[in-house]
């Protein structure tokens, strides 16, 4: 077999009440995670029963977005906008009531917070005090994810009407509208090359397009039995992740787009539900779960799994 990969579940991270869906990166060693019970947990990843709360706010929270330079974290709590949080004090610095609608997705460049939300809009907020300068009333069904272009200048937002659309930063006009998914487009993952998008959608499908051959499809994969809710690269490149309501994570190769690995709780001890989000942390994958917990596995390149097979 080439390309052995190792699998090892290193802990789990347990404390939120509800399904958890959002995942974010902070300082080195800790992440961020929030969902339907309003809490904001930091996490220390060599010490996962040591969950700090960070804020607790009175509705759902899908969206978390980490300023490093600024030491904040974006909070976007459904209905009732952005929260920008100081972290070293725990304390709410700005919020922006920008929608009475979800926050699927935050993401930010030099000079924008962007926001997909779940009546169709692209908000574009200035970094500096989180004012609004427009709202993109873009389709009537959700906008889901934000993937930023590392080398292009542009971004891509993928929405629940099935579709995509690639906007440059430049005037935030749109460049492209890429069409062949057949439900909600859930997730969407730039290579850190900036040579592919990758699409995953409810009709359990990942699609890979080409940016550097204006967007067209370069193939299209049966990845999971039912809905993928999120797609994340490594660090390098080499690898993807995608993560599903079928229970299950999937490690793919990302030079040739096959499939390396499968976790699931029947090989892995993995989650029971849902799995909604998924994040990288060097050469280990955090994962969150409608279960309420979180799980942290090794991914280890070049080494043969005792388990063998996927």
């Amino acid at each position: 077999m080439s390309n052995p990969i190792q699998i090892i579940k290193v802990s789990s991270f347990l404390g939120h009440k509800d399904c958890i869906y959002a995942l974010e990166k902070s300082a080195a060693g800790s992440f961020f995670s929030a969902g339907t019970d309003g809490m904001v947990v930091q996490w220390n990843i060599a010490n996962p029963a040591e969950g700090e709360l960070v804020a607790n706010v009175a509705s759902s929270v899908y969206a978390l977005h980490y300023l490093p330079i600024e030491n904040q974290l974006l909070v976007g709590q459904n209905h009732e906008g952005i929260y920008q949080i100081d972290l070293a004090t725990k304390s709410i610095l700005k919020s922006a009531k920008i929608t009475t609608s979800q926050i699927f997705d935050i993401k930010t460049s030099d000079k924008y917070v962007l926001a997909a939300t779940g009546d169709g809009q692209i908000i574009l907020l200035a970094r500096e005090d989180l004012s609004v300068i427009s709202k993109l009333k873009l389709s009537d069904k959700s906008a889901r994810m934000i993937a930023v272009n590392p080398s292009h200048g542009s971004y891509a937002v993928c929405f629940s009407d099935f579709s995509i659309r690639i906007f440059s930063f430049d005037g935030h006009q749109i460049s492209h509208h890429l069409t062949g998914h057949l439900n909600s487009v859930f997730s969407i993952a730039f290579s850190p090359d900036g040579r592919y998008l990758l699409s995953g959608s409810r009709d359990a499908t990942v699609k890979i397009w080409d940016a550097e051959k204006d967007y067209t499809l370069h193939q299209s994969i049966p990845a999971h039995l039912f809905a993928i809710n999120d797609i994340k690269f490594n660090n390098s490149g080499n690898l993807f992740a995608t993560a599903s309501m079928d229970k299950t994570i999937k490690i793919w190769d990302s030079q040739t787009f096959r499939l390396l690995k499968v976790i699931d709780k029947a090989r892995y001890e993995s989650h029971r539900t849902s799995i909604n989000k998924i994040l990288w942390h060097d050469n280990q994958l955090l994962s969150a779960s409608d279960d309420k917990s979180l799980m942290l596995w090794a991914i280890n390149e070049g080494v043969m799994d005792i388990k063998m097979g996927m």
